[in-house]
């Protein structure tokens, strides 16, 4: 861990910061709504698009570029952060030691692995993030872990409408994950985040990022006091907003997420995706 990270892990638990953070985001009107499920959804359809091509072989690397090119080439012009790709063991972090080392790399596609493809593109000025995972070829592992994910995809708006702050949501899904036999994968990721609040913000043209983020996401985040801003152990702010929720888990040489956007408001807590068949986790 460099000094970065610990310095982030320490004030990470201040749970104060969490209470006077001004992070509370109100519900979004509907057409604000339509717009992040038009990004989510072709944020989605980009994953299914590479997942068709790709092969043994192929590396992060290409992958990753191909993924945002194909994004590019459908209207998008910045990125809350570029394509992420992880194959095999990598798809449960093994070898990441700094935030540098989560983009993707020179590993090398091979039958039976396991793929996550994870972007966030930012459609008419809507963010949205999805975390799409499948097997090349056959583990049968895998698959009983990929029912746990759908599993959980019905479960967690019941959680968090039966949480009044995030650290409990966490804690139920955690539970879920540990009692399944399965690790927690996301408990890894920088801040220990379930999920991360999502915004609306201007689509410019200008392009700037570091470490795969682009620079709207630092701004989206840091101007609204970054602590309330994630869903994790310390997480003791208002839920109400959209949250891009992202539950990871992983058994022997292997990992596999969904990441999609839930909807609090004071109707309670909904994926913002309601046709299954367009969903993170439909196969």
């Amino acid at each position: 861990m460099n000094l970065v990270e610990r310095v982030a892990s320490r004030v990470n638990a201040l749970p104060i910061l969490n209470r006077i953070s001004p992070s509370a985001v109100g519900a979004h009107s509907e057409e604000a709504q339509q717009g992040y499920l038009k990004s989510q959804r072709l944020a989605l359809q980009a994953a299914r698009e590479i997942k068709a091509m790709l092969d043994e072989g192929w590396t992060e690397k290409r992958t990753a570029r191909l993924m945002d090119t194909w994004l590019r080439d459908n209207g998008v012009h910045n990125f809350f952060h570029h394509s992420f790709v992880w194959f095999g063991d990598r798809t449960r972090f093994v070898g990441v030691k700094s935030y540098g080392d989560y983009g993707p790399g020179n590993n090398v596609l091979q039958e039976g692995d396991s793929v996550i493809l994870d972007v966030a593109p930012i459609v008419d000025g809507y963010i949205s993030d999805i975390g799409f995972s499948y097997c090349l070829g056959t583990n049968q592992e895998y698959e009983r872990g990929r029912k746990l994910l759908c599993d959980l995809r019905d479960k967690i708006p019941q959680i968090v409408n039966g949480s009044s702050i995030g650290r409990e949501a966490c804690a139920a899904v955690d539970e879920l994950i540990r009692d399944a036999g399965f690790d927690n994968i996301h408990e890894t990721y920088p801040f220990k985040v379930l999920g991360h609040r999502v915004h609306q913000v201007k689509d410019q043209t200008a392009q700037f990022h570091y470490l795969n983020f682009g620079w709207q996401s630092f701004w989206a985040f840091l101007s609204r006091g970054l602590f309330g801003q994630l869903m994790n152990e310390n997480h003791e702010g208002p839920l109400a907003g959209l949250w891009a929720i992202e539950p990871h888990i992983g058994g022997k040489g292997w990992g596999a997420k969904f990441e999609e956007i839930l909807v609090v408001d004071e109707n309670g807590a909904r994926w913002l995706e309601q046709d299954s068949t367009q969903n993170s986790v439909a196969p």
